[in-house]
């Protein structure tokens, strides 16, 4: 089993998502590992998802190409002048697929991030043939983006499990009061609530979610 979590944005809460998922996957007694093909900056994310995983695993397989650079991965190749090997990415995700039962895949940034001029985060997703678990955050323009990016991932000829709506809404934020409803009326795609940290087993709708990841 494979899923990999994109988000709508930078900060929605992938990292988050990713967490509690290989948390409670272990806790059922399933190995797996998290991956973050990319990490740009520091290897906060990456270190946190080896944490959550399980045993056994270094940080560099999880995080097979740490660029030092802030930014998105193609400003931090052409300021480091590193080529971004691809085939290496895809070599660490099948290493890991080979060592657990069940690998979660968090992006860098959003679906559209550019990796290299020609290539994006949704082209690597494509390559690795996941379904597509999309996190939002909910506040004022989560409407638009989680739309945007689950059109996209359609596109791209992907299965789009589902969307996962971070955040407890202020009562006086009218559109994170409607956020919920109104992507339920416009999507085609499960929405499911945020997981937190004191939960100790998966949503019946998350389990079922995680479960149709399996390959049949």
């Amino acid at each position: 089993m494979s899923l990999f979590i994109t988000g709508t944005d930078t900060g929605v809460g992938k990292t988050h998502t990713a967490v509690q998922v290989l948390r409670l996957l272990r806790a059922a007694g399933t190995s797996c590992a998290g991956m973050k093909p990319i990490c740009c900056g520091d290897r906060r994310d990456a270190e946190h998802l080896l944490a959550a995983g399980s045993d056994g695993l270094t940080i560099d397989n999880v995080n097979p190409v740490w660029l030092k650079t802030p930014a998105a991965p193609i400003v931090g190749g052409i300021m480091e002048e590193v080529n971004i090997d691809i085939e290496q990415i895809l070599a660490a995700f099948h290493a890991l697929q080979n060592r657990v039962d069940h690998v979660v895949v968090e992006g860098v940034g959003g679906w559209l991030v550019p990796i290299r001029s020609d290539y994006f985060v949704s082209d690597l997703v494509v390559e690795m043939g996941l379904p597509v678990l999309v996190v939002a955050q909910n506040r004022l323009g989560c409407l638009n983006h989680t739309a945007l990016t689950v059109r996209s991932v359609l596109q791209h000829k992907l299965r789009c499990v589902g969307v996962a709506l971070n955040g407890v809404p202020v009562t006086s934020d009218i559109a994170a009061v409607t956020n919920a409803d109104i992507l339920k009326k416009i999507l085609s795609v499960p929405l499911f609530g945020g997981l937190g940290e004191n939960l100790m087993k998966l949503p019946t709708d998350w389990q079922l979610m995680i479960d149709s990841t399996r390959k049949v």
